[in-house]
């Protein structure tokens, strides 16, 4: 009997995760987390600041093309002024609930460290999109097709908080064709792969999704 409880206090032992390793882990966290929000945020900006609604260059495969929606991913608008204040505050939530999570990993042995990479690559995507939407409202003039937006003080941008949108640029047309004419409905439209626009933040998200489909699929019940 006393043999069996050394076993069990000796597993709970090795289950007890140590400070050093917490340290770790959350370095790993922040470190990602800031260096997506860096990369975003640095792109957005630039773009902001030096295109035009529609101003596109790059290689052809490859184009940096500026546009903004309200809120939703890859280039796509969600349910107009309303609509945008919702999409907001729902990320503002499941940006909490990230966080609670990550901590919880953080302290969690058992969960590997690919799995605080891909949950971090989401929380960092769903924060980075979030600047936009609360923030680049107040502080940018609006962008437009003739007009390069500019930075003003504070409260003095082209609309009001949570109502910002958000900066998209990154464009692979890597498919520009037609349709077959012989296909019904769509025969002799253009079809273009891949037609959305996206930024870093939705890259990040996208990326932390797939990973977790791909390679955690059992802890998620999948």
């Amino acid at each position: 009997m006393s043999e069996i409880l050394e076993v069990q206090e000796a597993r709970v032992v090795r289950e007890v995760i140590t400070a050093g390793e917490v340290r770790q882990r959350t370095s790993l966290v922040i470190g990602l987390v800031l260096t997506v929000l860096v990369i975003d945020q640095v792109s957005k900006v630039w773009v902001k600041t030096h295109m035009a609604i529609g101003e596109a260059f790059g290689p052809g495969w490859f184009l940096v093309h500026f546009v903004e929606n309200e809120g939703a991913a890859f280039g796509t608008s969600f349910g107009g002024s309303w609509g945008k204040i919702a999409l907001t505050l729902v990320r503002v939530v499941a940006i909490g609930g990230l966080a609670y999570l990550l901590r919880g990993l953080i302290f969690d042995r058992k969960a590997k460290a690919g799995m605080l990479v891909v949950f971090s690559l989401i929380f960092a995507g769903a924060i980075g999109n979030v600047i936009d939407s609360m923030f680049y409202g107040l502080v940018f003039t609006a962008s437009t097709a003739y007009e390069v937006a500019a930075w003003v003080p504070f409260g003095e941008g082209y609309t009001t908080f949570l109502k910002g949108h958000v900066v998209d640029m990154l464009h692979f047309p890597l498919i520009e064709t037609v349709w077959p004419d012989w296909m019904p409905v769509v025969g002799g439209t253009p079809l273009e792969f891949f037609k959305y626009i996206f930024n870093v933040a939705d890259a990040a998200i996208s990326v932390g999704v797939a990973g977790l489909v791909l390679f955690y699929r059992k802890g998620l019940n999948l």
